[in-house]
Formats: C-alpha cells, sequence, structure tokens
C-alpha cells in the first residue's frame, strides 16, 4: 500500500521538476537530520506530497541550499526544506513502523522484524511528538486487521478506514484550513486504498489472499465500475483541494492529483493488454 502519489514527470516544466527534486531532497534530508540513515530509507512520495501541499497552503519559511549526498554524490544538488517536512518526517517514520510490524505480523519476515526493531527508537520519538496521529495510525491497522480477520470481503470498510485516518494526517492544524485539508486526504486515501486492492487483485486471488474486490472481479462490468470509483475518489480530491487558496506550487500538485497518480492505473491496463495479446496470438 501506498507509494501511487507520484508526479508525471514526463509532463512537468523544467522549473517544476526542479522544484519538486528539491522538495523529495529536502525531504530526504529532514528524514536524516531527524532519524539518521535509517530514516532516510523510509523516504517515500505520499508523505511528500503531504508536505508539499501543507508547505504550498501555509507558505512557511523555506531553508534552500544546494549539496551533495550519497545518493547523489556527482554533483550538487538544490534541497528545500520547511516545518511541514518535519510534520510529514514524523508520520514517514510511524508509517514505515507499522508496514514493518505488519509485514512480521502477516509473513514472519525476518527482515520484517529486523527493520521494526531498527525502527523502534524513532517510531517512539514520533509517536511522542505526535500522539494524536499515532493513535490515529494504530487505530487504522487494527481497524484493517479486523476487517480481514473477519473475513468480510466488502471494500466500503476497509477503504473508508483508509480515507479517515489519511484525512487525520493531511490535517496539520487545527484551524480554518483543517475541514478542506482532512476532505482532501479522506478522497485520497480512499483512492490510494481502491488502488491498492485493484492491483494486488491478481496476486491475493491466485494465493487466496484477503482481497475485497475477489467478489466483484468476475462481473462483466468490473472494470468500469474500478474507474468509475476511482474517478469520482479523485475528483473528490481535487475538489478539496481547489477550494483551498493554493498558488505556490499549485501546479506540481495538480499534475500529480491530475495526471501522476493515475500511472499505476495505466501500467495495470497495458499489462493487461500484452497478456490479452499473447493469449490471442496464441489461439
Amino acid at each position: 500500500m501506498f507509494g501511487y502519489v507520484i508526479t508525471n514527470i514526463k509532463t512537468l516544466s523544467e522549473e517544476e521538476r526542479t522544484r519538486f527534486r528539491a522538495l523529495y531532497c529536502g525531504m530526504c534530508r529532514t528524514l536524516k537530520r531527524r532519524y539518521g540513515n535509517l530514516g532516510r530509507m523510509t523516504l517515500s512520495y505520499d508523505m511528500t506530497f503531504v508536505a508539499m501541499v501543507l508547505s504550498a497552503l501555509y507558505e512557511p519559511e523555506e531553508e534552500r541550499g544546494s549539496e551533495r549526498c550519497a545518493a547523489h554524490p556527482l554533483k550538487p544538488h538544490p534541497y528545500a526544506q520547511s516545518a511541514p517536512m518535519d510534520y510529514a518526517a514524523d508520520l514517514n517514520v510511524l508509517l514505515a513502523w507499522h508496514k514493518c510490524a505488519d509485514n512480521w505480523q502477516d509473513d514472519r519476515s525476518p527482515a520484517a522484524l529486523a527493520e521494526m526493531r531498527a525502527l523502534s527508537r524513532a517510531y517512539r520519538g514520533a509517536s511522542e511528538r505526535l500522539p494524536e496521529k499515532a493513535r490515529a495510525i494504530e487505530a487504522w491497522m487494527d481497524g484493517i486487521r479486523e476487517i480481514e480477520r473477519g473475513g468480510a470481503e466488502e471494500i466500503d470498510p476497509p477503504m473508508n478506514l483508509t480515507g479517515a485516518m489519511m484525512g487525520e494526517l493531511f490535517r496539520w492544524r487545527g484551524d480554518y484550513w483543517a475541514d478542506g485539508l482532512r476532505r482532501m486526504g479522506d478522497a485520497l486515501g480512499r483512492f490510494i486504498y481502491l488502488m491498492d486492492a485493484y492491483d494486488d487483485l491478481p496476486r491475493d486471488a491466485k494465493r487466496g489472499r484477503f482481497n475485497p474486490l475477489k467478489p466483484m472481479m468476475g462481473a462483466p462490468d468490473f472494470e468500469e465500475l474500478c474507474k468509475r470509483a476511482l474517478t469520482m475518489m479523485l475528483a473528490d480530491c481535487a475538489e478539496a483541494f481547489e477550494e483551498l487558496p493554493v498558488v505556490k506550487d499549485a501546479g506540481l500538485i495538480r499534475n500529480i492529483l491530475y495526471s501522476g497518480v493515475w500511472a499505476r492505473y495505466l501500467y495495470i491496463q497495458q499489462r493487461k493488454q500484452k497478456r490479452d495479446a499473447k493469449g490471442g496470438n496464441a489461439q
């Protein structure tokens, strides 16, 4: 889950590409400052997007510079950091720890257990700084596990839980903009859950794993229903964003919401077309 909130780099201007890389490098730099190199390994597009939206809305003071790093050692690259990145970095660590814990519980993966233990100190620190958000993430994980254990494969309960959790994470402050940010995060969270379930469906069906879309996958209008639902959720997310007074980085955020987040969906369709073509040739 997660990893779907990306840019369509091909349609960005050179200025927007530079800006996105500076923000992404800023998040990486923030994670290292707060949690060391282990923290940098948890870097995600999703929480970078949260930081991007909050920075664009609140326009806090930014620290900008240029430096080399282990990932880009050959020449200096720009970075931009701000207070929302501190917040997003803490969220990133909370989510990463829970992802490892979930992998350990599901698969008894030694690698997941080792990473969970390595992140435990960082997790405690992030939980102390953001206790309300830590509780929201924990409640979401507990709710998802309970649904999976119950075996009722219905899409709305886990999708709505994910939306509520993401809505809480987008709400940085309890101010005038909190409700709009919550609506934006809620819709994006529901989109992420549905996209993840849609992406994983063939593998989950083959392996007998929980996936709330399995009862629907044989329906003749399954593909159309999924696309329509995904489109409606992104429309809700975009509508909430457009109601916010965002000017800074607005084009970059729109690129992600209107184009980038569909990248995985388009890849899945291309994969299906190639599979169908091979099947047709075989006949």
